[in-house]
């Protein structure tokens, strides 16, 4: 596993992370919903398109996080 470092994140946007997790399930942390929308984000940077499902599943875990 890696070596992990400190991120910050607004107090606001961190409590809509934890709600996501409570009502949606799925992580067992905030860290671990973080790491896992970052590394779907950053791992399709070269990767070519993404599906239409994909996009929108994407988008669906944004707008939970209050990104859009």
């Amino acid at each position: 596993m890696s070596e992990k470092v400190e991120v910050r994140i607004s107090r606001e946007l961190y409590e809509k992370a934890k709600k996501y997790i409570e009502e949606m399930g799925g992580f067992k942390s905030v860290d671990e919903l973080v790491e896992f929308v970052l590394q779907e984000l950053l791992s399709e940077e070269g990767g070519g398109e993404l599906s239409p499902e994909e996009e929108e599943k994407v988008k669906e875990r944004l707008r939970a996080l209050g990104y859009i």
